[in-house]
């Protein structure tokens, strides 16, 4: 999942969102997304759906597998 932490930081700023709003939003512990972010983490298959969920994007996009967001 080398893809996933570029994607994130991407949509995350393509929405305007800083750390702190968005973890508020997803209901997520800060320390958590931050190292998502920076690779040093995986997330869980369920909040892989929860974040390809509130991206409106597919998990296949947010993953690296597809460059296809929907």
């Amino acid at each position: 999942m080398t893809k996933l932490p570029e994607r994130l930081l991407q949509l995350r700023l393509e929405q305007d969102f800083s750390q702190k709003s968005l973890v508020r939003e997803m209901g997520l512990a800060l320390n958590t997304y931050v190292r998502y972010e920076r690779g040093e983490r995986e997330p869980t298959a369920s909040v892989l759906v929860q974040m390809a969920d509130f991206y409106d994007v597919t998990l296949d996009y947010l993953v690296g597998r597809s460059d296809e967001r929907k």
